[in-house]
């Protein structure tokens, strides 16, 4: 395994994270899939999770994102999501808050779970990152 992956991690509001990767590991729709240089050309819809990229410096990026897309050719890999954010840019306070309000709203309004997906999801990033 030579070289690296040019990785873009974006949401509808903004460029998250933009640079060179060694490893990106991210939830789809069909399992967890992990990606390193010389990857198959692959698309994917994204499951509220996990996104953790590993940089070529040694870095290790954790993000939160919500539903979306994962795009793999010839080592350039786009994660493109309705929400994505840092883990050290999530509030847990506010995520289990979010959680707990979720809950209470019942499983039968869908609006209620996907903010209980989205917060899961971001405390499950500050975990991982831990």
């Amino acid at each position: 395994m030579a070289g690296s992956l040019h990785v873009e991690l974006v949401s509808a509001e903004r460029v998250v994270w933009s640079g060179e990767a060694v490893r990106v590991i991210a939830r789809t729709v069909a399992g967890d899939v992990g990606i390193l240089p010389g990857h198959a050309p692959l698309l994917s819809a994204l499951s509220h999770g996990v996104v953790d990229i590993q940089s070529t410096e040694g870095e290790t990026w954790v993000a939160a994102v919500s539903d979306g897309f994962l795009s793999v050719a010839d080592d350039r890999v786009s994660v493109l999501s309705e929400y994505a954010e840092l883990s050290h840019e999530i509030d847990v306070e506010k995520a289990r808050a979010d959680v707990e309000r979720a809950k209470a709203a019942g499983e039968d309004d869908t609006e209620a779970l996907d903010v209980l997906r989205t917060a899961e999801a971001r405390i499950r990033a500050v975990e991982v990152a831990s």
